[in-house]
């Protein structure tokens, strides 16, 4: 007898732990907030207005939006039917090709993996505001610690701190949009702003159409993190109600967040201030919120970012861990990484892949520490396409799920969750994302002569990802599945 996806409980035998669902909606929303917002919007934005002007930083930020939207919508009709750990590396197992899934999961586990490094040093850099003499492995290892202590209570210790975490960038967010508004308006400064700071040079385009690509793969980065919600939908309390509303919600505000807060800026700092050029987590000062609230006369703007920063960076390695940590456990789960890493507690959580994550993410921070970084370097770039590589899969296995879903005779009026513009949408954000990974270095072609290095540090991750595709098809024979043999009944 079939028993439906949709009313799974996530528990898979009466003795055998299982993952718990202990996320309720308000989590798998700011999970998916938490995820997209973080030093791209705080930090970044300042750089995507100085190169493209603020017009061009908005219609690129709007186009990758839109893009996006269809990845979500998809994920979210598929999540809705099939709630389980590993969200798109199962989807494409099922609906795509074995191999496919495969590829996608290690790629994605060992992008998140490297992540949580990244995201201890640019703490440790942003602690240093405070404390300029203080250790930065000492500060990673407290970082490190207070992240594990989070992820290995229970997935609610993981959705709690995500929650107030993504809430303080939120809360800073909304402050900053009416402060700015306001100075567009007069208040504060006395002087009533207009467009003339978006029109600077007569133009609020800036650099031409190669300059709009550039800040349209920096966009693309930006948004990386929304598809977490997929993966959390395993552990939803109730995902048929919550993973469709917080993919609703969640988008839109979004999407807002970064549009409104680009037009803000673009209206109150002109893209010739050199300040924009100089914003990163090394000089907080003049990220362009910073710059934007000390002119309004808060004078203890730049500490005020710095916090906010800081929980931005604690934010995304809070995500980093738990989707390393549930990627792995599903690979484990399919057979395709060693069982070991299947195991649970009796709390649900995957703790030798936990552990193992962990493990590796301090090392790779060492590496971070020595030989000037090189090494690490190097394992970043191989992890710098993997977000796209992920929406292109799911793009592609939702493109498949629906053609199989219709294919086998089920009615589309039964999906509790059904993606809008389809097919348009998964093929127009196939098309896109095959655009940003194909033209991630184009400037390294266009100079005279190929700057070959620049070329091989950014594409490194496609012929891996090739790697580990082919290489699985290859040993295990998989082929791509007939429509009518795709598997909807299968809970786990």
């Amino acid at each position: 007898m079939r028993r439906s996806i949709g009313t799974s409980t996530g528990r898979e035998g009466h003795d055998a732990p299982s993952l718990h669902r202990g996320l309720k909606s308000r989590h798998l929303s700011m999970i998916a907030i938490g995820g997209a917002i973080g030093t791209g919007l705080f930090v970044a934005s300042g750089a995507s207005i100085s190169s493209a002007g603020p017009a061009g930083a908005l219609l690129a930020y709007v186009i990758v939006g839109v893009m996006v939207y269809f990845v979500m919508t998809g994920l979210g009709e598929m999540a809705t039917f099939m709630p389980v750990a590993g969200s798109f590396e199962r989807y494409a197992s099922r609906f795509v090709d074995p191999a496919l899934g495969f590829a996608l999961g290690w790629n994605y586990w060992y992008t998140w993996a490297v992540t949580v490094p990244a995201e201890l040093a640019a703490g440790t850099i942003v602690v240093k505001y405070w404390f300029p003499n203080s250790s930065p492995i000492l500060w990673s290892a407290i970082f490190l610690a207070i992240l594990f202590l989070l992820n290995v209570i229970s997935v609610k210790g993981y959705g709690e701190g995500e929650f107030w975490f993504a809430g303080v960038k939120v809360a800073t967010i909304l402050v900053f949009l009416v402060v700015g508004v306001l100075m567009i308006f007069g208040a504060f400064t006395g002087q009533f702003v207009g467009f003339r700071t978006f029109n600077t040079g007569g133009s609020p385009f800036h650099g031409g159409p190669l300059a709009t690509f550039s800040t349209f793969l920096v966009a693309g980065f930006a948004f990386q993190g929304t598809e977490l919600v997929g993966l959390a939908a395993g552990e939803s309390d109730d995902p048929k109600r919550n993973v469709p509303r917080a993919i609703r919600q969640v988008f839109w505000r979004i999407l807002i967040f970064y549009v409104l807060a680009i037009f803000v800026i673009g209206m109150l700092i002109p893209y010739t201030d050199p300040n924009l050029l100089k914003s990163d987590v090394n000089n907080v000062a003049v990220s362009p919120f910073t710059l934007i609230l000390q002119r309004a006369g808060f004078a203890i703007a730049a500490s005020v970012m710095n916090a906010v920063i800081l929980t931005a960076v604690l934010s995304a390695g809070n995500s980093a861990v738990y989707a390393s940590t549930r990627m792995l456990f599903a690979l484990a789960k399919e057979g395709k990484a060693p069982r070991i890493f299947a195991a649970l507690t009796k709390r649900g959580v995957p703790f030798n892949s936990l552990l193992l994550t962990r493990v590796i993410g301090f090392v790779a921070f060492l590496a971070s520490l020595f030989g000037n970084g090189v090494v690490y370097t190097w394992m970043l770039n191989a992890a710098s396409l993997t977000g796209f590589l992920a929406w292109l899969g799911i793009a592609v296995s939702h493109w498949r799920f629906r053609r199989a879903y219709v294919a086998q005779g089920r009615r589309l009026e039964d999906l509790v969750y059904r993606a809008k513009w389809y097919p348009f949408g998964p093929v127009f954000a196939c098309i896109l994302c095959a655009v940003v990974i194909v033209g991630q270095d184009y400037s390294a072609f266009t100079g005279g002569h190929i700057k070959w290095a620049g070329v091989v540090a950014t594409y490194v991750g496609i012929p891996l990802f090739f790697v580990l595709w082919l290489g699985y098809k290859a040993v295990y024979k998989t082929r791509l599945i007939p429509l009518q043999e795709c598997d909807f009944d299968t809970v786990e």
